[in-house]
């Protein structure tokens, strides 16, 4: 079978469970601005609740899905390797509950959620049901069982919406809806369970039995996935904790309620950038584990040169459909409290399509065992995410943070071509590269230029004719390349 319309089909099926999982997610962002309607500052402190959790997700998996993945490939032995991995996680999980549980208060008071230690013990606890549910979930993916990824997915998902909209709307005040968070990370731990819970025979099929030489390889090997991960997470969501840390000022007014509000306005506008996220997430589930399936492939250089090609072009074109559509996009958030925010989508939307363009290349690291590249790049842009924020932050808020995010991902990306020609040179195509992300970007501003006055309708039709246009462009480039590839 052609192994890239092999890829094609499991990204479909996984793209099946994560986009319109992550779309039913998504759909949630209505409820909670209009269940936070006058109370932004309620959402803020759920998003940074979930950016805490990102970063104790990296953390507490340690690597070991990629690990996974890499070293089932040498070994005669892929039990023991699961084991390892699995073990490694599990152990780790339980050390770190253990503290979370003693010492709830202190770290809650430390976070800035003074009298709230229950948000720190139910937000350790959705992180270890997930962290150990993550190599079961990998397994499955190694051995390409993506319709049984996808139920469990769609079974969690569909118990989180589920138990939300029933919490929020029937239990919750409007008018003081503080508990919506409490109710929220609820909604989200039951939904947690059902994972092991369809994967209890992997549980309990585990042996505490280790291969410390195997171990100690796999280790090394992770080690610099993790630092590149937790660095990585870094540029995504440090900013909801360093904008609170940095607003927050008592002396001069500005309140802790005050920072949230503005992390509630931020987070809420970000989610409009998960279109390009969500593609991008569904695509690494199935392109993660193939990359390494082609180690021994001759051709594989050409089908990574194909794969950017098409993968720069789709997500120039949710960048587009997005960002052109604002006004009809804006209204997945139900609360006009947070629109102010709006003019930092398409920043962080093209934020993504960088993103998306440097996770295709990291491949050279991975394939090569030089994880430690990974590493040096992540750091860089956490100490880059840093600064920005840092120097920008009190002048301008949330809008130094999209910024942040952008140039953090764009110089990332430059540097991990830079490296990876020089260490596992790939020859993309970069005249493709720059004709699709340069159109789009092109596309964008003249777009914003037309005075359409109150015209909405003729700005729907017009902008939406220029991503036809720019979806015909592509289509007649990669068009020509196919049809020379037909007649070969």
């Amino acid at each position: 079978m052609n192994p890239l319309k092999k890829l094609l089909g499991q990204t479909a099926v996984y793209g099946l469970s994560t986009i319109l999982g992550r779309t039913l997610n998504y759909l949630l962002v209505p409820l909670y601005t209009s269940v936070f309607d006058k109370h932004p500052e309620e959402y803020g402190v759920v998003s940074q609740l979930y950016a805490f959790v990102a970063f104790l997700m990296i953390l507490l998996t340690f690597g070991m899905e990629t690990t996974y993945f890499r070293f089932i490939q040498d070994s005669d032995n892929r039990k023991q390797v699961f084991r390892n991995s699995f073990l490694t996680v599990v152990l780790l999980n339980l050390a770190f509950f253990l503290v979370v549980f003693f010492f709830d208060e202190g770290i809650a008071n430390a976070l800035l959620f003074d009298g709230h230690p229950e948000y720190i013990i139910l937000m350790g606890a959705i992180v270890v049901v997930d962290a150990t549910s993550s190599l079961p979930l990998a397994k499955l993916r190694a051995e390409e069982k993506a319709k049984q990824f996808a139920i469990i997915q769609f079974s969690s998902i569909g118990v989180n919406i589920l138990l939300n909209v029933v919490l929020l709307l029937f239990f919750v005040d409007p008018e003081n809806p503080k508990d919506g968070v409490f109710f929220i990370l609820i909604a989200n731990l039951i939904s947690s369970l059902v994972k092991p819970l369809f994967l209890r025979n992997d549980f309990k099929e585990i042996r505490f039995k280790v291969d410390i030489p195997l171990l100690r390889k796999m280790l090394v090997y992770a080690i610099p996935i993790v630092i590149a991960g937790f660095a990585g997470i870094i540029n995504e969501v440090i900013d909801r904790i360093m904008l609170k840390q940095m607003l927050y000022d008592p002396a001069n007014g500005f309140t802790a309620k005050m920072a949230d509000a503005e992390i509630g306005i931020y987070s809420a506008c970000y989610k409009l950038a998960m279109l390009v996220t969500i593609l991008l997430q569904a695509y690494r589930y199935a392109a993660e584990p193939f990359f390494f399936n082609q180690m021994k492939n001759q051709d594989r250089n050409k089908l990574y040169v194909k794969l950017m090609n098409y993968f720069v072009a789709i997500v120039c074109v949710v960048f587009l459909g997005v960002s052109m559509n604002l006004d009809i996009f804006k209204h997945f958030i139900a609360s006009e409290t947070y629109w102010e925010g709006l003019k930092i989508v398409p920043v962080l939307l093209l934020a993504n399509v960088f993103l998306g363009i440097y996770f295709n290349q990291s491949i050279w690291y991975k394939l090569t065992n030089q994880t430690k590249f990974g590493a040096y790049i992540s750091i860089m842009g956490a100490i880059l995410t840093i600064g920005i924020n840092y120097l920008f932050i009190p002048k301008f808020g949330y809008v130094a943070s999209a910024w942040a995010t952008m140039i953090v991902y764009a110089f990332q990306m430059v540097v991990s071509y830079l490296w990876g020609q020089k260490h596992f040179p790939i020859k993309y195509n970069l005249r493709k590269f720059f004709l699709y992300l340069g159109l789009s970007i092109l596309i964008y501003f003249v777009a914003g230029k037309i005075p359409y006055g109150d015209h909405a309708v003729i700005q729907f039709v017009v902008n939406n004719l220029l991503i036809v246009g720019y979806i015909y462009i592509v289509l007649s480039v990669e068009g020509v390349k196919l049809s020379a590839l037909r007649k070969k």
